[in-house]
């Protein structure tokens, strides 16, 4: 019995002096996911100032005069903030005129394509028809084609129909696209079918469904396409500078260059230009942001 006694103290005894190792793994645990959540947020700190330092050097080059601009080091931080290149601007360029065409062109192409891409989304994903999904793919294989191997063609054909120096040609070029009816289509895709079943049965075509169905259920998607399609549009240079001749009908992209000359550029001015020009496309991306990030990770889930 003593014996017993005395073994008992002894693992009490070791137990006390030799705790177990259990505490000292989780501890070790809970060091690692510290250190790894430590280190994804350095990385990312990292990544996002990569991304956000053309956009720091552009704020920065706006504030300054054009000697400045490309100097060596540079200059993060102005010497002297030259805020009158914010006033000078509209008065050097027709600058309000410019930013009223990039507006009405980027409104009107992004109302046709969620218009059209919506609509034939809706025919490749919810109506049955013989040679739809080959249709389909075909479709969307022009996506692979560059624009420039078709530049030139549709060029002439606008030019044959008189349409050049027009907004007109460039609406109708850009109000259809493939991306925008791939998009959609996969969206649509996770809306149970049953819902259309239902609404035929209680009378509703085919335009009915789409309208009142199929739309009030997809504004992520809308919003997503609506934004890409808008940011496109805006950003846009080829496509004015090779249609629009007229300095009435410039956008801002290619308004920008009236500050390059022959021998000498305004690089301060350009700098002033572009900041203004991205600030409407930062505002309606902060307005739709969490429409535009839901219509992206919910497009291909199957529901």
């Amino acid at each position: 019995m003593s014996t017993l006694t005395s073994d008992l103290a002894q693992e009490l005894e070791t137990g006390r002096t030799h705790p177990s190792p259990k505490p000292q793994r989780s501890g070790r645990r809970r060091v690692r996911s510290v250190t790894g959540r430590i280190a994804m947020y350095v990385l990312l700190i990292v990544l996002l100032s990569v991304v956000l330092l053309p956009f720091i050097w552009m704020l920065s080059s706006s504030l300054k005069h054009d000697n400045e601009v490309l100097s060596v080091p540079i200059n993060w931080i102005p010497k002297t903030f030259v805020w009158s290149n914010y006033k000078d601007i509209w008065t050097q360029i027709p600058m309000a005129g410019y930013l009223a065409n990039s507006a009405f062109l980027a409104v009107v192409i992004t109302f046709l394509q969620v218009l059209t891409g919506s609509f034939a989304a809706y025919g490749f994903s919810k109506v049955r028809f013989p040679g739809r999904d080959a249709l389909f793919l075909t479709y969307i294989a022009t996506i692979a084609v560059p624009w420039q191997a078709y530049m030139i063609p549709q060029f002439v054909m606008m030019q044959k129909a008189g349409l050049t120096n027009t907004f007109t040609a460039l609406i109708l070029l850009q109000a259809f696209g493939a991306f925008g009816v791939f998009l959609m289509r996969q969206y649509y895709m996770t809306i149970p079918d049953e819902l259309n079943e239902a609404a035929r049965i209680d009378g509703l075509s085919d335009y009915g469904i789409w309208a009142r169905i199929i739309l009030p259920l997809s504004k992520p998607a809308l919003a997503s396409l609506a934004l890409l399609t808008f940011v496109n549009t805006w950003n846009d240079y080829m496509g004015p500078f090779i249609y629009l001749s007229s300095n009435d009908l410039w956008t801002v992209q290619i308004g920008l260059k009236s500050f390059i000359g022959q021998y000498s550029a305004q690089y301060a001015m350009i700098m002033t230009g572009s900041v203004i020009s991205i600030i409407p496309i930062l505002a309606i991306f902060l307005a739709g942001q969490r429409y535009f990030i839901s219509g992206i990770a919910t497009t291909g889930m199957k529901g």
